[in-house]
């Protein structure tokens, strides 16, 4: 008998399992909700997972600006060509406007189909405390005009942006300071050696970050059911179900369309970016995902120019989860209120969403300041927005995951229309890397 479990012990140091960072990752997610539910409004555990999950937020905080303006300086420093970085800007700003105005008008059709607003009893819900949305979207309303936001692109400063993590004038001077760099030809090859060198080092620090991921998901979804519980689902559960639903149509429907237009499956994007996919779901955060998206879609054979403009350009720009979740949501009250929108009405929401989305980018909850920024013009009360913000996390974690698998698409997207997708790069990939 000894000698059988010997015999045994031996075996599994030979087959030594090594599971994949996804399936660590999934793990952590049921190893927090099974802590969140066991550990139900106990001020002592959400305490404790609080402060984990915002440990590995902020370590994947650090890393995002250095590896953004490494990777898109060099990038756009290898592009050189003036005339051919706008024509890459302009197809990326367009195929972007593009898709999430497609998910507006999904969400707007789910809606219209399904009507989630009719089963809700607006006056037998509970509300919750929206005052932190109402503030930053006071401060944001007074700057979201288009002009507004084109001014605030440019900064007066890039290390108070780079100090506050404003994306988009950090975007804008990276790639200046390439094509600068491009510029000058030889003398500016120090440069991006430099920078090169910078992207690996935040890459090897990023794998060792990842390693972590699964206790930060763990904690960051325990505390949101530890804080909310279960029981805030149900009597929103049907809204929160069809929302999920309508993004799942849009990324295998409406994004499998534009995937078979250039050539490739939808699944195997799926496939390729299942740890991110799952890491952007799990903690809500596409910052999260943001650093080994840029490294798995480079590996995946687009150019290291392409994957480093539109990426971090996405991140602010295509939010199709957060689009779809916002026409739906604001189709939702309306019905909940019951509040007839003809579709002159709706044609308009479509067009307002459309604006704030964009002039609001970069907002901290940007998708609940959305919502009270255009329920208004509809005549939805900004009291009905407290009744969703309750189950807010929960949808927040699908959006993110969409706009995530989004802003893949457009990657490889933009890559092959530009030519610039290396083919054998792609036969190479493991879709299942042991991490």
């Amino acid at each position: 008998m000894f000698n059988n479990i010997k015999h045994f012990g031996g075996l599994c140091r030979m087959r030594k399992i090594k599971l994949s960072l996804g399936a660590q990752i999934f793990i952590g997610l049921i190893l927090g909700i099974i802590l969140g539910t066991v550990f139900y409004k106990n001020e002592t555990a959400i305490t404790v997972m609080q402060s984990l999950g915002t440990m590995f937020i902020r370590l994947i905080q650090m890393i995002v600006i250095p590896i953004v303006i490494s990777c898109l300086t060099v990038g756009i420093a290898n592009i050189g060509d003036i005339k051919k970085l706008g024509r890459i800007g302009g197809k990326t700003l367009l195929y972007f406007e593009l898709m999430t105005t497609l998910a507006i008008i999904l969400g707007l059709i789910m809606g219209n189909i399904f009507h989630p607003g009719d089963f809700i009893n607006v006056h037998a819900l509970k509300g919750t405390d929206i005052t932190k949305y109402i503030t930053t979207a006071k401060s944001a309303s007074g700057h979201s005009g288009i002009l507004d936001t084109l001014i605030n692109l440019i900064p007066t400063n890039v290390f108070s942006s780079i100090s506050s993590g404003d994306m988009m004038p950090i975007i804008l001077f990276s790639v200046f300071f390439g094509l600068g760099t491009a510029a000058i030809g030889e003398k500016g090859k120090v440069i991006t050696d430099f920078l090169e060198a910078v992207s690996q080092v935040m890459f090897k620090v990023t794998g060792w970050i990842m390693k972590v991921s699964p206790i930060g998901v763990c904690a960051l979804i325990g505390v949101t059911l530890a804080e909310l519980g279960i029981s805030a689902l149900i009597p929103l559960g049907y809204f929160v179900g069809l929302t999920y639903v309508t993004m799942i149509i849009f990324v295998l429907v409406i994004m499998g369309g534009v995937a078979r237009l250039f050539g490739f499956r939808i699944t195997t994007l799926l496939k390729v970016i299942k740890e991110e996919a799952v890491l952007a779901f799990s903690t809500a955060s596409s910052e999260a995902a943001l650093p080994k998206n840029i490294d798995r879609m480079q590996k995946f054979g687009v150019s290291n120019s392409i994957v480093s403009f539109v990426i971090p350009t996405g991140y602010t720009f295509n939010l199709d989860g957060s689009a779809i979740y916002q026409s739906l949501a604001a189709l939702f009250l309306a019905q909940a209120y019951g509040i007839h929108l003809t579709l002159g009405h709706q044609i308009t929401l479509v067009v307002v969403l459309m604006i704030t989305s964009k002039g609001m980018a970069g907002v901290p909850g940007a998708s609940f300041v959305v919502l009270l920024a255009t329920v208004s013009t509809i005549g939805v009360p900004m009291s009905g927005l407290t009744f969703i913000a309750g189950i807010d996390r929960f949808v927040d974690m699908g959006r993110t995951a969409v706009n995530v698998i989004g802003n893949s698409l457009a990657t490889l997207v933009i890559g092959k229309s530009e030519n610039e997708f290396d083919h054998e790069k792609e036969k190479q990939f493991d879709v299942n890397p042991k991490s």
